[in-house]
């Protein structure tokens, strides 16, 4: 059973990130959105946390999100797909079984 995982709250305020990949299986997707977005940047204290689990997890995050906080996508961790619009967001809710938000 295919879990999506979102994460919505920055991982340098919060600690929903690190129990969010504590209790993703392999196979599941995480979202980062609103805040979330800025684990998925590469050279943070995070992005080994990230890249860690690219290989078991898959990693989205929101386009609109990132350049709403000015941040850019070409700096997004390599293996982190961004999702270019909303409707990204809607089509992931559907491809997976059950949705997880961490708040």
């Amino acid at each position: 059973m295919a879990m999506l995982h979102t994460v919505n709250k920055s991982a340098f305020e919060n600690r929903s990130l690190d129990s969010c990949i504590a209790h993703a299986k392999p196979g599941s997707s995480i979202l980062l959105f609103e805040d979330g977005v800025v684990a998925a940047m590469e050279g943070t204290v995070i992005s080994d946390k990230i890249k860690s689990i690219l290989g078991d997890i898959k990693v989205y995050v929101l386009g609109p999100d990132l350049r709403a906080r000015g941040l850019s996508t070409d700096k997004v961790i390599d293996g982190v797909t961004v999702l270019e619009d909303y409707g990204g967001f809607v089509d992931l809710v559907t491809e997976h079984d059950n949705v997880q938000a961490w708040l």
